[in-house]
């Protein structure tokens, strides 16, 4: 069989393997609104006995939820049900806006004496709501609702039933986890991707990250996911939009970590990461932990079309696994390293990502490690 051969039978299976997850997808979708409609299924009389143990200890708690999810209505409807039938304190509520994705929203919830901030939504909304607990020692719970899940993921959090989730940010313990902060010093146009780039390149101001920020290959196709096509199949749409991009250009990158002095090198992309499970089963950074006080930082790069690619998907693969290919000559690879701090050049200017948002098409930026400055709920050992 020739190589074009084999290439046709990979994307058939492929598609059948994404079709598959699609429906998947979709039965899961369906079976998680059958439980949050029903006060009495199997998690919500869970939900219902745990009120009677935060009652005890008086515990307010506030969510920040983002009312673009479908389910926030009915979750809210089981949320007041629940503290209502076993006599706990309203719980305080709060929506986000365009305007204020949600950090306005956390800390007014603090300063009306939140015990704990569950963030209700994707992970633009838990961002936000993270954003608005740094240094304030107050944990952030989390009822995932979005594509990716990316710290709900990597915190081994319940994914696809929000009940448990709030479970977990009720009777949960608190763990103190990094988060990274990335800042733009220089955009590649004054009218290009950000919200507001001329006022920015004028006041620059640091984008919380808790999973991944990246450069290159990786944002490019964040930015040019289908939106409706992500609303139907998930993460999936990302897998799509990668296919466009496979063909793209290596970008010249010069990068500083910490005190060390400037290297130069030419990349498909640039990793920069607090953890690194990402949606399908994907470890991009295997050394990576949420509380160790280091950013990992992969570097990324292909050769040979679509031959490169393929290596580089084993490799990952492999590393997933705990197994590392070390050979030198390789079209596909990662190569791995950390720093505290991290300073990147890029003469032309890339498309850049944190966690799955978009920032805008910079030429300079910088990435620094806060230790410890995050509290969340995990789930009681």
């Amino acid at each position: 069989m020739t190589w074009e051969a084999w290439v046709a039978v990979c994307a058939a299976v492929a598609a059948v393997a994404a079709l598959l997850l699609v429906l998947v997808l979709w039965l899961r979708q369906r079976e998680l609104r059958r439980r949050i409609e029903s006060p009495r299924s199997g998690t919500s009389e869970r939900a219902l006995r745990l009120a009677r143990d935060v009652d005890e200890t008086g515990q307010q708690v506030a969510f920040v939820a983002n009312p673009s999810k479908q389910d926030v209505p009915a979750l809210r409807a089981a949320v007041l049900r629940a503290c209502a039938e076993q006599g706990l304190p309203v719980p305080l509520w709060f929506e986000t806006t365009i305007a204020d994705p949600g950090v306005g929203q956390t800390r007014k919830a603090v300063a009306e004496g939140a015990d704990v901030v569950v963030a209700m939504g994707g992970d633009g909304t838990v961002r936000a709501v993270a954003e608005g607990l740094v240094g304030t020692g107050v944990p952030m719970g989390l009822m995932p609702l979005g594509t990716g899940n990316l710290l709900a993921r990597n915190l081994d959090l319940p994914l696809s039933d929000p009940l448990a989730a709030m479970l977990v940010a009720l009777e949960g313990r608190d763990r103190t986890i990094d988060v990274g902060w990335l800042r733009v010093h220089r955009w590649e146009g004054e009218d290009e991707d950000a919200d507001d780039p001329a006022e920015d390149v004028d006041l620059p101001r640091d984008h919380i990250f808790l999973v991944i920020a990246g450069l290159g290959f990786d944002a490019a196709m964040v930015a040019d996911t289908d939106e409706h096509l992500k609303a139907r199949v998930g993460w999936i749409a990302y897998f799509v939009s990668g296919m466009r991009h496979l063909h793209g250009r290596r970008t010249r990158v010069h990068v500083r970590l910490d005190d060390q002095p400037m290297t130069s090198t030419r990349l498909r992309s640039l990793l920069i990461g607090n953890c690194g499970k990402l949606p399908g089963g994907i470890t991009l950074l295997p050394d990576a932990l949420v509380d160790d006080g280091w950013l990992d930082v992969a570097a990324i790069d292909t050769r040979g079309g679509i031959a490169g690619w393929a290596q580089l998907f084993g490799e990952v693969v492999l590393q997933g696994a705990g197994v590392r290919n070390d050979l030198p000559a390789k079209i596909g690879r990662i190569d791995h390293t950390r720093a505290q701090e991290v300073r990147v050049v890029v003469q032309g200017g890339e498309h850049v990502q944190v966690d799955g948002d978009i920032v805008g098409r910079v030429t300079e930026l910088s990435a620094r490690v806060d230790h410890a400055a995050l509290v969340v709920r995990v789930a009681a050992t």
